[in-house]
């Protein structure tokens, strides 16, 4: 049985350069697949990844605004890339540079999502770490946490504005500056 309720270590894992970590999901973002680099570095085994809801590995520190413009665009049918701050079954974290694509049966249906995990770029955590805060604390200064998501979004959404890009060239733009 998996916990639920874990304690935080504030120990972060790494993996290597050249590694990737893939999972893939039904519809609902039940795991279906977990490669064997997701299953080392998460810590998790696969018999407690199979069948076990995606969010598993959902660290609180991340702002549910950026799930949610994740899960509307892979909904809609489009990639994204983001990146996410994971949790460790021992509470360690490990951050991503995350590919997420829906995956479709013959007729443009969607059947599920492949997610292909990278080494972020360290500078480019260092840079989401203090958007991702304070997104975080819009979030949770609402004791409705609908409303909080919600108004941490328009936060989101002007700070994108402001640079004149989406969300995907604005991961890229952290990336591109090291």
């Amino acid at each position: 049985m998996i916990k639920k309720n874990v304690r935080l270590t504030g120990h972060e894992r790494t993996f290597g350069e050249d590694e990737i970590i893939v999972s893939k999901t039904d519809p609902k973002g039940i795991i279906t697949y977990a490669n064997q680099t997701f299953i080392h570095v998460a810590g998790y085994t696969e018999e407690e990844l199979l069948g076990a809801p995606h969010n598993i590995i959902r660290h609180p520190d991340m702002p549910h605004c950026v799930f949610k413009l994740l899960w509307d665009n892979i909904s809609a049918g489009n990639e994204v890339f983001a990146f996410v701050v994971n949790l460790c079954k021992n509470g360690d974290h490990y951050w991503v540079l995350a590919h997420v694509t829906p995956s479709f049966d013959a007729a443009g249906k969607i059947t599920g999502y492949h997610s292909s995990r990278r080494v972020p770029d360290r500078s480019a955590v260092e840079q989401i770490i203090p958007i991702y805060a304070s997104l975080k604390k819009i979030e949770d200064s609402n004791p409705d946490w609908r409303a909080g998501m919600h108004d941490a979004e328009g936060e989101l959404g002007r700070l994108l504005e402001s640079v004149g890009m989406s969300y995907d060239e604005f991961a890229f733009s952290l990336v591109q500056c090291v």
